[in-house]
């Protein structure tokens, strides 16, 4: 059964939806705490205040 490619395409637009509004929480509660973001860039760890 081949999957509806206009289906595909709402889900995939609500998953990314739901995915920036966790990044923008998660950026709101590590400043709330002051915490550090513990990141990936150039293929090493890195801590930054957000």
């Amino acid at each position: 059964m081949k999957p509806n490619s206009n289906n595909t395409s709402v889900e995939r637009q609500k998953i990314l939806e739901g995915m920036d509004k966790v990044y923008e929480k998660l950026i709101e509660y590590k400043r709330k705490m002051n915490s550090e973001l513990v990141i990936l860039k150039n293929g090493k760890i890195v801590k930054i205040k957000p």
